[in-house]
């Protein structure tokens, strides 16, 4: 190879060698740091740039991009002494690369130190069930720290957030055991409660049932004595009725028996003889041990056997007629007819009916039933003092024996 093939192949390269570092290319959501002569010369955004040779240098490459760093659990002591592992999750995006790159060495280990430190100064003043349910608040100081601190550094902290809290396993078992124990209460505090709402339920339930039995009872009681009050009226009335028609035939049969007599015109030979009729009555009884004969018993005798024509002087009253028998006598005892009694209005009774009588009426009102539900409704009957005051006025009818017709 001769001496002019091999410059020109030196030229050559020193010229791509030249181009290659004259031009750069910047991808999207990057940013570039380049260094002339080794001051800040100016930050590249993402797209084609050139450079001066020899003179210019990117220093570094900045992902503008937001980023997430989990960093490793950090030991923690809470303020009841308790030592606690956390992890925490760190959102943030470079927003200045120029600081990012000379604000601080390596701003993810500058960040990481500064959350842990946060983390411990933040979880130190609280206890282990503060820091269990308080995550959030221990997020949003967490943030307001590391935003202020980073904010030389060219970073913006847009979120933080703990990943999990680990108690030692004694503390673990303990809680568990708390967590049982509070979970055994609740439940036997709604078991009890289910209880004591069952309880009340059927104790209403019972009061309930209890009132509709009372007042069933109560009805039922005020029916039955409106029934026997009605069934005693009913019973009294019929008697009082009863009462009244035997008396009514009482003195029917008294009236009678007296008109008989009169009508018969006795003489004293029946007197006579219903009084001896009337002696073996008076000597019965199973208390009679003695039985004196009255004196006037002898007299009875002596005008019994006159009576009979014992004497011969007069006629015996027992001897009558052959044609006094029939209807061919003569006389005033062949005159006069057999009378009849008229027996029509003897059984007829001047009080009203015992369905018609006001007592045997049931007031309805009474047990809550409307009397208009009735098919009818009863007729209303006269007082009790009429009908009584038309009972007495009322002359006992006799019929009069018919005198013949005179021929």
């Amino acid at each position: 190879m001769t001496p002019a093939l091999i410059a020109l192949i030196v030229v050559a390269l020193f010229v791509v060698i030249v181009l290659a570092k004259s031009v750069t290319i910047v991808p999207q959501a990057q940013a570039k740091v380049v260094e002339r002569l080794g001051r800040y010369s100016r930050t590249l955004s993402p797209g084609l740039a050139l450079l001066v040779p020899f003179v210019d240098r990117v220093r570094a490459t900045i992902d503008l991009r937001e980023q997430v760093i989990s960093f490793p659990p950090q030991p923690v002591i809470t303020a009841d002494n308790l030592q606690v592992g956390i992890d925490t999750v760190v959102y943030f995006q470079v927003t200045d690369p120029r600081l990012a790159v000379y604000g601080i060495a390596n701003y993810i280990t500058g960040m990481e130190q500064l959350t842990t430190t946060t983390l411990r100064n933040v979880v130190g003043g609280l206890n282990l069930e503060g820091a269990l349910t308080g995550r959030d608040g221990i997020n949003s100081q967490l943030r307001e720290v590391l935003d202020g601190t980073t904010g030389p550094w060219g970073l913006r902290v847009a979120r933080v957030e703990i990943k999990a809290i680990d108690p030692p396993p004694s503390i673990q078992d303990s809680m568990e055991k708390q967590m049982r124990a509070d979970r055994d209460k609740r439940a036997v505090i709604l078991t009890a409660e289910g209880q004591r709402q069952s309880a009340i339920t059927t104790a209403e339930g019972q009061k309930a049932s209890a009132i509709l039995s009372a007042e069933g009872k109560k009805q039922a009681a005020i029916l039955e004595a409106e029934a026997e009050r009605q069934s005693r009226i009913l019973r009294a009335e019929g008697e009082r009725a009863a009462l009244f028609l035997q008396a009514q035939g009482q003195a029917k049969s008294i009236e009678t028996v007296f008109q008989a007599i009169h009508d018969g015109k006795p003489d004293q030979g029946l007197l006579a003889y219903q009084y001896l009729q009337t002696l073996p009555k008076i000597a019965q009884g199973d208390a009679n041990k003695m039985w004196i004969v009255p004196s006037e018993f002898s007299k009875a005798l002596e005008g019994l056997s006159r009576l009979g024509g014992a004497d011969g002087e007069q006629r015996s009253w027992l001897d009558v007629d052959a044609s006094t028998n029939g209807n061919g006598g003569t006389g005033a005892a062949a005159a006069a007819p057999a009378q009849s009694l008229d027996t029509s209005s003897w059984f007829e009774s001047q009080l009203p009916a015992a369905a018609d009588q006001p007592e045997a009426r049931i007031e309805l009102s009474s047990i809550g039933v409307q009397p208009g539900l009735l098919a009818a409704e009863m007729p209303t009957p006269p007082p009790l003092s009429q009908v009584a005051e038309d009972v007495r006025s009322t002359p006992p009818q006799i019929t009069a024996p018919e005198e013949p017709d005179q021929q």
